[in-house]
């Protein structure tokens, strides 16, 4: 049943067992039904306006008082009072509160001057806001459990939204890598089967090696997803130097330079600074039409830097698209920063990532 069907019922009923006892006492007078109207009728509205239904409600009740049509138990009033510390605001519950216990006592005092009767009539509206408060408290602890719930639920949801952006790029990271060296080798192989036999077989078996270990890394990133991503560790630093030889093989004269004191990193890290290793050289191969390639290394007491650049056309031309964006997703993701652009002297293409690594030496 809708709440204001509730209420208006409540009110009904209020306003009859005001109004008939009223018929026992005194001769029912369009004053009387006027203030028990007002003393229950308004009850129609006591979840939208408690602290307005109390006032009026209170004066209702105080008129009847005064008029004596107010018989032994005002059942309006103890409804608003409920209502009230159910659902009023703290001010509001303060003041309400005050007034209903002033305006009771001067009820029975003042009109009938009987303790025993103000004591009963306290205690029934000490008990309808004992209710009231009970049932706030209540509607509280489920609106608390409702939010929490709702909390939690943003946070599997954004938690599983963050894995899928991770795993999104990770298949962008290894599909990219790997296709743009077979294509290049691909296309060089039928040349140096006519030219060079020997090397053209080392390309041939190079991108054999590297469809073999692109569906092995698929694999592991994929497993991620039946709950196997602890079966397979995660490439790191230590898969630089295959990098650049697959870059070699793909016709690039790479050079990897690593000063400082290295040091083992954490898996994220590991894996974040293979990455930007990784995506770096697939933008060389794909767009740079570059010759050479420097990868270096800097390793300090607080941070590793790591650093890919080339000789090629420059930031002027394509330089990777959502490639770069997941690179720098990625750095962000563990706290470092990211920058790109013209590599020294304005030549080239630079990508220089920081990652911090002092809390992990």
């Amino acid at each position: 049943m809708p709440p204001r069907a509730v209420d208006a019922g409540i009110a009904l009923a209020c306003y009859l067992a005001t109004v008939l006892p009223a018929h026992k006492v005194v001769e029912t007078s369009p004053a009387t039904l006027l203030l028990a109207a007002l003393a229950s009728i308004p009850l129609v509205w006591r979840r939208r306006y408690p602290f307005p239904v109390t006032v009026a409600c209170g004066a209702g009740t105080i008129g009847l008082a005064l008029v004596h049509g107010l018989g032994d138990m005002p059942l309006g009033q103890l409804v608003a009072t409920y209502t009230l510390a159910a659902v009023a605001g703290a001010r509001a519950r303060l003041v309400g509160g005050v007034g209903t216990l002033a305006g009771t006592a001067f009820c029975v005092l003042y009109l009938s001057n009987k303790l025993g009767e103000l004591a009963i009539t306290m205690t029934l509206f000490v008990a309808a806001w004992a209710l009231g408060t009970s049932t706030r408290a209540r509607h509280d602890r489920i609106a608390l459990l409702e939010e929490r719930g709702r909390r939690q639920a943003e946070e599997r949801e954004s938690a599983a939204s963050r894995e899928r952006e991770r795993i999104a790029r990770d298949m962008h990271d290894i599909l990219a890598h790997s296709i743009s060296l077979i294509a290049v080798q691909a296309e060089a192989g039928p040349v140096l089967v006519r030219t060079n036999p020997e090397r053209a077989e080392r390309v041939f078996d190079t991108i054999g090696e590297t469809a073999r270990e692109t569906l092995t890394q698929l694999r592991r990133t994929l497993g991620v997803l039946r709950g196997e991503s602890g079966r397979a560790p995660q490439p790191d630093l230590d898969g630089v130097a295959e990098l650049a030889e697959r870059a070699r093989e793909a016709g690039l004269a790479v050079a990897v330079e690593e000063r400082g004191d290295p040091r083992t990193l954490p898996p994220e890290l590991g894996l974040t600074a293979y990455r930007v290793v990784q995506e770096s050289l697939t933008n060389v191969v794909r767009h740079a039409r570059a010759s050479q390639v420097w990868i270096r290394l800097e390793w300090a007491e607080d941070r590793l830097g790591v650093a890919v650049s080339d000789d090629g056309r420059g930031p002027g031309e394509p330089n990777g698209g959502h490639g770069l964006i997941g690179m720098r997703e990625r750095v962000n993701a563990v706290g470092g920063t990211l920058r790109t652009g013209a590599g020294p002297d304005g030549k080239g293409f630079l990508v220089s990532a920081t990652l911090p690594v002092g809390t992990h030496g």
